[in-house]
């Protein structure tokens, strides 16, 4: 079993935000799974690195510290165009 929870830090860890963090931690918990962050920085008019620490510290203020990650959805994007192309030439 594994969840994650995926804020975009275009702003600060909202009681929103904690809500379904909380929620999936606590699922991953229950069924002895991981709980999973992965920051949604693909904005990047409006993502700052100030609000993706303030998530990572609220969560670790919450006490819900994720079990892999912070990742960075833009690090992965040259995985995902290679997978695109790959689809496109397979048809």
């Amino acid at each position: 079993m594994r969840t994650r929870f995926a804020p975009s830090p275009t702003g600060y860890l909202h009681v929103g935000g904690a809500r379904t963090a909380l929620f999936n931690w606590l699922f991953a918990r229950h069924h002895g799974g991981a709980f999973i962050l992965r920051i949604e920085d693909t904005d990047v008019a409006r993502s700052s690195v100030a609000f993706n620490q303030a998530i990572v510290s609220g969560l670790a203020w919450l006490g819900l510290n994720p079990d892999e990650g912070p990742t960075l959805q833009s690090s992965r994007f040259e995985r995902y165009r290679a997978l695109a192309e790959h689809l496109v030439e397979e048809g």
